[in-house]
């Protein structure tokens, strides 16, 4: 198992920026895969950005050259910094760890990022 501790979100103006942080319960350099999803209010959750072993990072089309994924292994946290904010990037945002191939994913308790003038 996994526990994970979504931080960094809030309210920020368009065209701003924001860093989300994810800090997982064990070492992350052993999980298969870790990701950020989001869900805005009516819609189905959405992956955003993962980072697989061995694998470049994964970005949804519409955070493209906007959003990057990072991991910091020694600090057991994995990071999503996201520029040039828009209001559709208003979301719940939620991480994920997949710690092994075939086997179950885990989920953070979410972080509100609300894009506004």
């Amino acid at each position: 198992q996994v526990q994970l501790a979504e931080s960094g979100g809030g309210l920020v103006q368009p065209g701003g920026s924001l860093r989300l942080s994810c800090a997982a319960s064990r070492r992350i350099s052993s999980i298969y895969t870790m990701g950020w999803y989001r869900q805005a209010p009516g819609k189905h959750r959405e992956l955003v950005a993962s980072i697989t072993f061995g694998s470049n990072p994964n970005y949804a089309d519409s955070v493209k050259g906007r959003f990057t994924i990072s991991r910091d292994n020694a600090k057991n946290t994995v990071f999503l910094a996201m520029n040039s904010l828009k209001p559709e990037d208003t979301a719940v945002y939620y991480c994920n760890a997949v710690p092994s191939v075939a086997g179950p994913g885990y989920w953070g308790q979410g972080t509100q990022v609300t894009v506004s003038s």
